[in-house]
């Protein structure tokens, strides 16, 4: 275990590997964001109701382990290329966050403690535990506060890059469920792909990006409920594995 990232469940080679970049709203305390701590409970923070979803899953048995981000996204976004400029986000959805900005030395000090460990654990997993599949989980906001006239009817969104072999089962399985579903919705995978971009596509092996939307995934109830329907999705989605 890393204060970058936490894992549960033990990975398997052939099984399914579930990856939360932003499961966690974790600030370290020697860390000064400068912002108002209950930002910390908003979306900007942490994609709500990730963590419990996922763990309800390995718990289930329908993924084999889970591995999430171990600080906020406010910290490090873990789903962004190392070079981005918001991989350190100077603001996000209005709000500034002025603790991030910060020099050459001090970016890249962020980068070592919590970037670079949390994707080296998922390059080793997958190097000792080729996984048949990657379920990439995240949740949406029903709106942003910077654009309420944008409205997000989806209950859920599936975002895929380049390798969309399994996008086609997995909407099929949750629009089965009864469910809106958004095909590169509410953004497009070919934007917002950087984890799977590298841990995914490129090792060849079939993923799906997962956005539930927030609302849904705010209680118990509702978490439970989702991890039934992604389990299920999961299983059919499974059925279009290449052999």
């Amino acid at each position: 275990m890393n204060e970058a990232w936490r894992q549960t469940g033990l990975a398997r080679a052939g099984g399914i590997l579930l990856i939360a970049d932003h499961a966690s709203a974790l600030v370290p305390a020697d860390v000064d964001l400068g912002i108002d701590p209950a930002l910390l409970a908003n979306h900007i923070a942490v994609d709500i109701g990730v963590a419990e979803v996922a763990a309800l899953l390995v718990e289930s048995g329908a993924v084999d382990a889970a591995i999430l981000g171990g600080v906020s996204r406010l910290v490090v976004d873990c789903n962004r290329d190392e070079d981005a400029p918001g991989v350190l986000p100077i603001a996000s959805d209005g709000h500034a966050v002025p603790g991030n900005a910060l020099d050459d030395a001090g970016r890249e000090a962020r980068l070592v403690r919590f970037y670079r460990p949390y994707h080296d654990h998922i390059s080793a997993t997958i190097a000792a535990a080729r996984p048949a599949m990657i379920l990439s989980l995240h949740s949406f906001t029903p709106s942003l506060a910077a654009h309420p006239d944008q409205a997000r009817p989806w209950h859920v969104g599936v975002l895929y890059n380049e390798d969309d072999r399994l996008a086609g089962a997995a909407i099929a399985a949750l629009e089965a469920e009864g469910l809106i579903v958004g095909d590169q919705q509410p953004y497009s995978g070919k934007l917002l792909n950087a984890t799977m971009n590298r841990h995914a596509e490129a090792n060849g092996i079939p993923y799906v990006g997962i956005e539930m939307r927030q609302d849904l995934v705010g209680d118990a109830g509702g978490q439970e409920r989702f991890a039934g329907r992604l389990s299920r999705m999961c299983s059919k989605v499974a059925l279009n594995l290449p052999e």
